[in-house]
């Protein structure tokens, strides 16, 4: 019996990297991102550095929306002609319909697709994808991907300094007061992503304080996890997420650590300045 041709569907909260953007078998669809009066397909037409920009000129109307459901359909329509199943995992459904918009289209069209929910974004999202494309050219069976998936995700961890507490005032992530008190104090929030929710970690007074805090965070991990890889995300700030990595490969020389950019979904909530970590066991 041959192997199944699968066919990888995200959506653009996946961090693009080479491996990812050159394997014909995945497929990225755009979300949403309204600036003004005006749309753009994240990603096609719109990129970090412009979104930041023109957060800047007017920030405030600044908006995401997931893709439709018909978007889709339409995609799984057109794969089921050279595919054998898709596999379609997608940013945490905490923080977005996408995932409910797949899982609605997949019950449209013939071909069978496995929807998953990643509980996360950015890089860990695409690292999730390359994983499961590495087990399926080894010829495992998409059911036992899924499992195999599902049993990483559950063991991710990701915190989350945000860069503007005015940015995730607009989008509707923090209250007026929370906002008022944060700007005022000059309060910087870590977040930790918890089953694919936001919670309020702790709350430090600058970068460098969050910095440390983190190192604790994955310090404390360390000593009952085993983690081989380590992921420092930015918003427009490579060369900080850079010296975190020199600094910390030092420190865990046993250790993978890599940067890779949050995307322009992420920052109209968070700002150009954010900066996390993130991490999943084996």
């Amino acid at each position: 019996m041959r192997d199944l041709k699968i066919a990888w569907v995200t959506d653009s909260t996946a961090c693009s990297v080479d491996d990812f953007d050159r394997n014909q078998d995945v497929y990225v669809v755009p979300m949403n991102i309204l600036i003004g009066k005006k749309e753009y397909k994240d990603g096609v037409d719109l990129f970090p550095q412009d979104l930041f920009e023109l957060l800047k000129e007017n920030g405030a109307d600044a908006k995401t929306s997931q893709p439709s459901i018909g978007i889709f359909q339409e995609l799984y329509t057109k794969l089921q002609d050279e595919y054998d199943h898709i596999i379609s995992i997608h940013v945490s459904a905490a923080f977005s319909g996408t995932f409910s918009s797949a899982q609605q289209a997949a019950q449209l069209v013939d071909i069978p697709v496995t929807v998953i929910d990643s509980k996360i974004l950015s890089y860990p999202l695409t690292k999730l994808i390359l994983e499961g494309i590495k087990a399926s050219e080894n010829g495992m069976h998409p059911s036992d991907i899924e499992r195999d998936l599902l049993t990483k995700i559950n063991t991710g961890e990701t915190f989350v300094m945000v860069g503007s507490l005015e940015q995730l005032h607009k989008s509707g992530r923090m209250n007026g007061v929370s906002f008022f008190l944060g700007s005022v104090l000059k309060i910087k929030p870590i977040l930790a992503i918890k089953d694919g929710k936001l919670e309020v970690e702790e709350k430090v007074r600058s970068t460098p304080k969050g910095y440390s805090r983190m190192k604790d965070y994955l310090d404390q991990a360390l000593k009952t996890k085993d983690i081989k890889e380590v992921y420092i995300l930015y918003g427009l700030n490579k060369d900080e997420a850079d010296s975190w990595v020199n600094d910390l490969s030092g420190k865990y020389p046993e250790i993978k650590f890599s940067s890779h950019e949050l995307g322009a979904v992420i920052g109209v909530h968070a700002g150009e300045n954010t900066l996390g970590i993130s991490w999943f066991a084996e």
